[in-house]
């Protein structure tokens, strides 16, 4: 059963370089794409023709994986701006944050400075996916092992982000569309980060394992292995301590006052989007 956990938002020891060149591909639009400062800083573009996308050369499970990420200013309704995590196939699993374009001079919601970088995190072990902003949690998804509840363990994934147009959508329901005179809509990213490890079973779309890039270790503890690099041998991983982390009280309680000052949106109350019955984790104590 596949898992997508949607977010709209309305220095870990990095196991490979940051270096945009090295490390991830350009999916599409690639032409709208700009790497400079020597590989460290990568911009995506929107235009009226097409948006465009990159992903990371290596697949992943668990881990702690930031941005530091500059969203369009000034006007940018109809545009949406993603960075998230997916595993391949015909069930996948997904985390995102989803950036919905505005009017300029509105805010992103939790994010109000678009004029600058800011950083957004996930992360995710065994236990909890955890997002954050600039530090502070805004959700957490528990795994609930005591229920029919997905939570994504066993497939690796890789790391996306891009820009496109969802003029039909995205900006105050449709009513608001892309101006087309204002493009191109450009996002940056500087300083991706990760520390990641591969787990019981990392496999390919296809079921087959990955020989060269992942390799494999039980969550008993017994034997850790960080990422495997192309090419490069297994990076060394000095502390793991995020594999069991979950939130603390003064954690807890920032959470909590982000989500009672800055959530607009709760899919846990919305019987009209789901009219058949709210999704399991909704009826559960998270």
């Amino acid at each position: 059963m596949a898992l997508i956990l949607f977010l709209v938002v309305l220095p870990w020891m990095a196991v490979f370089a940051r270096n945009f060149s090295q490390n991830f591909d350009l999916t599409w639009g690639s032409d709208r794409v700009r790497i400079l400062n020597n590989g460290e800083l990568l911009t995506l573009s929107l235009d009226k023709d097409s948006g465009s996308a990159f992903q990371s050369n290596n697949e992943y499970l668990f881990g702690k994986i930031s941005v530091q990420l500059k969203l369009v200013p000034g006007y940018s309704a109809g545009t949406v701006t993603s960075y998230y995590l997916t595993s391949q196939g015909s069930t996948w699993d997904e985390m995102d944050f989803e950036f919905l374009g505005n009017l300029s001079g509105d805010p992103y919601t939790i994010h109000t400075n678009v004029t600058d970088f800011h950083t957004y995190s996930i992360l995710w072990n065994p236990h909890v996916i955890i997002f954050y902003v600039d530090g502070t949690p805004i959700r957490e998804f528990k795994n609930l092992d005591s229920t029919k509840v997905s939570f994504p363990e066993s497939r690796a994934m890789r790391i996306h982000s891009s820009i496109w147009n969802a003029d039909d959508w995205a900006t105050k329901g449709s009513l608001i569309k892309t101006d087309w005179s204002k493009a191109p809509f450009t996002a940056s990213f500087r300083n991706i980060s990760a520390q990641l490890v591969d787990g019981p079973s990392i496999s390919s779309s296809n079921g087959s394992v990955r020989s060269g890039q992942m390799t494999s270790f039980p969550l008993d503890g017994s034997h850790e292995s960080c990422i495997w690099a192309y090419g490069s041998g297994a990076y060394p991983c000095n502390s793991n301590s995020w594999l069991a982390k979950q939130l603390d009280a003064p954690s807890l309680e920032r959470l909590m006052w982000v989500q009672k000052h800055y959530m607009i949106y709760n899919y846990c109350i919305d019987l009209k989007q789901f009219p058949q019955g709210l999704p399991l984790e909704c009826a559960a104590t998270t």
